[in-house]
């Protein structure tokens, strides 16, 4: 006929599939009901009423200029309903910001379960850094089936929204490891191979209770004798390369080396860290950006230096000037406030300027990057190093 092929009947399980009777053309909203009914929970959607893979809801980090350069056009944060990593080297402040993160997710009314591998979390640190720790669950990471399993049977027993900290993937073992010696060989690629069939079980419950997953890994050094790799790639992270398509959010902390990278107090003791964090993934558009905090980790506080920071994000605005060691912000209304960096933070804490600041905040950090004003360079610093 005309050289047309007819098509042969197409097999399902292995037999002929019936055809049948036609019933007249389906649309968008009946093929949904069809759909949904098949597979016995909402899986269809019409995206013009709803989109189930937005996200609506994000769990501040602690520190402002970070959230404000995770998601392109407004603040972000720790996405909820999704799985997000934050990696870094030793020392960097991790589970410090993991915490201010749990801390944070409470107050939103989130319930946060602390999967610990290392067996060092305190109590007191939690406190210290905005926990209730009387709302907190904490569970031993005994082996990262037993993890992966728990979040399965929590998230399908329970309607509530959920935080899962897992600090650290990287030292979880798998029950292989623990049952095996200590050749690393003798069970080579199986801790992968279970996280990557976990993750892919998770994402969609996860998704379904609006719960939130953030993995605390460790970034190891790529030990490669390709030079362009080892420049541009210097670090990875455990778990193989099949999770990363997992995350939603990627965050790595690195340091300064040395002594720079220490806060002092008046003694001259260590009580903190300077951090450069890098968005190494972001399903939100900000793939590459970067900014600096301190966070403080001795004493009675532990915490992210969050305003200290913001001095650092606004100072290529020019509505802040400087001569020498004096700066100058200025209003809407003309008028103008001097001071010395020193007393940024009093400054803080008069109103008038303090909303002035969160203004250029979200003018610099936010709103530069989405219309793309100003060059590249201002957004993407140290482009091919860590």
């Amino acid at each position: 006929m005309g050289g047309e092929q007819l098509l042969p009947p197409f097999h399902y399980g292995g037999k002929m599939a019936k055809a049948t009777a036609a019933t007249g053309r389906l649309n968008i909203a009946d093929m949904k009901k069809l759909i949904n009914k098949k597979a016995g929970t909402n899986v269809a959607f019409s995206l013009a009423e709803d989109n189930p893979t937005e996200v609506n809801q994000f769990i501040p980090t602690g520190c402002k200029w970070l959230d404000g350069i995770i998601k392109r056009g407004s603040w972000g944060g720790i996405p909820v309903g999704k799985v997000s990593e934050i990696a870094g080297l030793e020392a960097t402040g991790k589970s410090y910001m993991a915490a201010q993160i749990a801390g944070n997710a409470q107050r939103m009314g989130i319930d946060v379960i602390y999967f610990d591998s290392e067996n060092s979390i305190d109590p007191e640190f939690l406190a210290n850094a905005g926990c209730d720790i009387e709302r907190l669950l904490y569970v031993q990471a005994s082996s990262v089936e037993f993890v992966l399993e728990t979040i399965e049977s929590l998230l399908a027993n329970n309607d509530s929204q959920m935080l899962f900290i897992w600090d650290s993937m990287a030292l979880t073992p798998s029950v292989s490891d623990i049952e095996s010696d200590f050749n690393p060989l003798s069970t080579m690629a199986v801790k992968p191979r279970i996280l990557s069939k976990g993750m892919a079980k998770l994402i969609q419950p996860i998704a379904n209770t609006k719960s939130t997953l953030l993995i605390l890994n460790q970034l190891k050094t790529n030990i490669t004798r390709n030079t362009a790799e080892a420049l541009t790639t210097p670090y990875f992270t455990p778990g193989g390369k099949a999770l990363a398509y997992s995350y939603s959010l990627r965050i790595w902390l690195t340091a300064r080396k040395g002594k720079s990278s220490f806060i002092f107090d008046e003694k001259g003791f260590r009580i903190g860290t300077e951090v450069k964090a890098k968005i190494e993934k972001s399903r939100f558009g900000t793939q590459g950006r970067q900014c600096n905090f301190k966070i403080l980790w001795a004493g009675d506080e532990v915490k992210i230096m969050d305003k200290e920071s913001w001095f650092e994000a606004v100072k290529s605005s020019d509505k802040l000037t400087n001569a020498g060691a004096w700066f100058t912000l200025h209003h809407e209304d003309g008028s103008k406030d001097k001071f010395q960096s020193k007393q940024w933070i009093n400054k803080l804490q008069e109103e008038k300027f303090y909303n002035r600041v969160i203004e250029l905040l979200e003018e610099e950090v936010v709103m530069k990057f989405d219309k793309r004003l100003g060059d590249s360079s201002d957004f993407y610093e140290d482009q091919e190093q860590n």
